[in-house]
């Protein structure tokens, strides 16, 4: 007889934790169409992190130019000097915010924008050694 209930035992156990199965089916989908998310949006905050890292070079790279460009004119007057300075930084693809000419020395203001529409400005000083 202990056989028999044993035997019987085993087998309503079976059932039972098979019927448990049954109710996780498709849950592993779940847990991979978050996981998957999770990375696309992880991919999407370093495409947009890296944008405005560029933009911020652009910008650096920019405003370097049009310091230069207006030290070199600023013998002229300070409005020849923004000028040149204007022409390069919007050949740098980047726009003039501000420009400020003291003696031989200009400090310019740049801003760009970036691909996905974030603004990063930069700032330059360029003049003779001297004068700094």
């Amino acid at each position: 007889m202990r056989h028999w209930a044993a035997r019987l035992s085993c087998s309503v156990r079976r059932r039972r934790v098979a019927g448990r199965r049954s109710g996780d089916r498709g849950s592993a989908s779940i847990v991979m169409l978050a996981v998957g998310l999770a990375a696309l949006l992880l991919a999407l905050g370093f495409v947009i992190a890296g944008g405005v890292i560029v933009a911020r070079h652009e910008a650096r790279n920019a405003a370097d130019a049009g310091a230069l460009a207006g030290a070199l004119s600023a013998v002229q007057g300070a409005r020849a000097a923004c000028a040149a300075a204007g022409r390069l930084v919007e050949a740098n693809g980047g726009r003039l915010v501000g420009c400020t000419v003291a003696g031989p020395v200009v400090t310019v203001t740049v801003e760009v924008r970036a691909r996905t529409g974030l603004a990063t400005a930069a700032s330059a000083r360029a003049g003779p050694v001297m004068a700094a």
